[in-house]
């Protein structure tokens, strides 16, 4: 009798283990990043191919863990079009979070970035709203959504997503240091407007590229307030880092992509990626028909994987600069 009673905890014991056995092998789960760059035309000619684009985050938000905007929100920086983006992104609010950037744009008078006002975003898009939302961690000037930064878990990794203004600023950028610096365990996600180039390389003044910060009215600002070209930012920030892994920019017209893998001084590798679709690339439609970029982060497999995809056509682009893998990526 006492031997038959002594099974049963055996076999209990033996199912325990295998549990704890079991959730210690586990593979950490993929998930994704959708990514929203320049949506400046539907805010202001196709508000409906803006909010097709969030409607389709928010139906599908059990399998996307952040959003991100890349700046450009706005077209004129208008009323009437910061009326359209934040009716479309309030789509997501309570679903999925999301965060942003002011672009060139979204940034003075008719969005000429002659001076870096950006009234209409912060109306439009509070800092008192956006403050009281779970993953929000702190902004560069409180009141102010124009450089923020989120926090997230997922794949079984922390995260810390920075959202760095058009012609980012040096105050910024040492504001920027001081917020990775005291997230050592987490890893680092760049998302600004200005930062890639369309041939592959970072935005440089010194190699002749268009649509450096340094050209716009905001260009003219000096010390702290002096703004940095994508170079500048790789080698204040981006490349001083080991926790940093990717940057996602938009801005940039010709083919609107661009890729670079760069070993940063602690030696980790950081994957930076362009993608524009708006009017202006080379192939766009209606503002840019709706496009999107789902990126498909898998840390069991190593893999950084992207999609550009449009809800509001249904379909996908399927060139090698818009559908790719990066393989091997130490998470």
């Amino acid at each position: 009798m006492n031997i038959r009673k002594k099974q049963p905890s055996l076999i209990a014991m033996l199912a325990v283990s295998v549990c704890v056995l079991a959730a210690c092998t586990e593979q950490p789960k993929p998930f994704k990043l959708v990514l929203l760059p320049d949506t400046q035309v539907y805010s202001h000619s196709y508000p409906e191919i803006f909010r097709a684009q969030t409607e389709w985050i928010a139906e599908n938000a059990d399998s996307i863990a952040f959003v991100l905007h890349q700046g450009d929100i706005t077209d004129h920086n208008s009323e009437a079009e910061w009326q359209n983006a934040s009716a479309a992104l309030a789509v997501m609010d309570g679903k999925v979070p999301y965060t942003f950037v002011p672009g060139n744009h979204d940034l003075g008078p008719k969005g000429s970035a002659s001076e870096r006002d950006a009234t209409y975003l912060n109306t439009y898009l509070p800092y008192d709203k956006y403050s009281k939302t779970p993953n929000f961690g702190g902004a560069f000037e409180r009141g102010s959504m124009e450089n923020t930064y989120h926090t997230f878990h997922a794949g079984g990794l922390d995260w810390l997503i920075l959202s760095l203004e058009f012609g980012t600023r040096n105050g910024v950028l040492q504001w920027a240091g001081e917020v990775i610096e005291a997230h050592p365990d987490h890893k680092v996600i760049i998302n600004t407007h200005d930062y890639m180039y369309s041939d592959d390389t970072r935005m440089n003044i010194d190699s002749g590229h268009s649509w450096v910060p340094q050209h716009y009215g905001v260009g003219k600002d000096t010390g702290d307030d002096a703004v940095n070209d994508g170079e500048m930012m790789w080698q204040k920030l981006v490349s001083q880092y080991g926790n940093i892994l990717m940057t996602f920019s938009g801005h940039v017209l010709h083919d609107g992509t661009g890729r670079l893998a760069s070993t940063g001084v602690h030696g980790n590798t950081v994957y930076q990626m362009l993608g524009n679709y708006q009017s202006g690339v080379e192939g766009s439609e209606n503002g840019g028909n709706g496009f999107l970029r789902i990126v498909t982060i898998d840390p069991g497999a190593k893999t950084i994987s992207v999609k550009a995809y449009s809800p509001y056509i249904d379909a996908y682009k399927t060139a090698a600069d818009q559908q790719f893998a990066f393989e091997g990526v130490q998470f």
